[in-house]
């Protein structure tokens, strides 16, 4: 993606902002809108569930439309955790992923990481990692209350 349009695309608020604007490209398959979320850097990378490592973003890029080639994706993110410093953030997501099929609708819980670096452009996208629930069930587990050690 070339400077000029990165800079043009209205990301410059918070990793949150980066956020919303990333699922809202995906509620409406806008391929360009997507793109504009993540970083101009080289060894960006995505990881779709049970897909491989896709780094930089013509890799990303075809992924995505090869994704909306069926239509927009429907994905609510729910249960955000979040890390963040002045140039950093890691959004752990539940992601509920709803598709109409022939058979009405249907849904999945993925969980996701985001990552975002704060650049001259604004707060974009490095990393996304989404995995298939398959044990949670959507819920969060946290250890039993009590004296924890790290190391």
């Amino acid at each position: 993606m070339s400077p000029a349009r990165l800079q043009s695309a209205p990301l410059v608020g918070s990793a949150d902002d980066t956020e919303a604007a990333f699922y809202d490209a995906m509620l409406h398959a806008d391929v360009d809108a997507m793109m504009a979320c993540w970083a101009d850097e080289d060894d960006i990378v995505c990881i779709h569930p049970d897909g491989p490592r896709l780094v930089g973003a013509g890799a990303i890029r075809a992924a995505y439309e090869a994704l909306f080639v069926s239509g927009a994706v429907r994905v609510l993110p729910q249960r955000v955790r979040k890390i963040e410093t002045l140039t950093c953030a890691v959004h752990s997501v539940v992601e509920r992923i709803e598709v109409l099929t022939d058979s009405g609708l249907r849904a999945a819980e993925v969980v996701a990481t985001n990552v975002y670096l704060k650049t001259a452009q604004g707060w974009r996208i490095v990393t996304h990692h989404a995995s298939a629930d398959r044990l949670g069930g959507g819920r969060d587990h946290e250890p039993a209350a009590g004296p924890q050690t790290l190391h």
